[in-house]
């Protein structure tokens, strides 16, 4: 949907006013910090986590077994299969 040139020219009034209302030292500000690095640290553990499920696709397809991948990983061979087996075979 787009918008007429009035609706525009009414969103920016409105926009200026409710700027030069704005009285910075009222203002709280929450420091969001610590939640921008779980985000940060979770986006990357998702990043990994699809990046090793690639290595092990690639290792098993390479001819590697569940027990040669499980001792890399630090797991069991049941474990490791567990983990990823479904998805290796996609």
């Amino acid at each position: 949907m787009q918008h007429t040139e009035d609706e525009i020219e009414r969103a920016a009034q409105r926009f200026e006013h409710l700027a030069d209302e704005l009285d910075p030292d009222a203002v709280e500000v929450d420091v969001t910090d610590d939640l921008r690095e779980v985000a940060v640290i979770s986006e990357a553990l998702r990043a990994d986590e699809v990046h090793l499920r690639e290595t092990v696709n690639m290792a098993r397809a390479r001819g590697r077994s569940w027990n040669q991948i499980a001792l890399a990983l630090g797991v069991s061979r049941q474990a490791a299969r567990q983990r990823f087996a479904d998805k290796a075979r996609a």
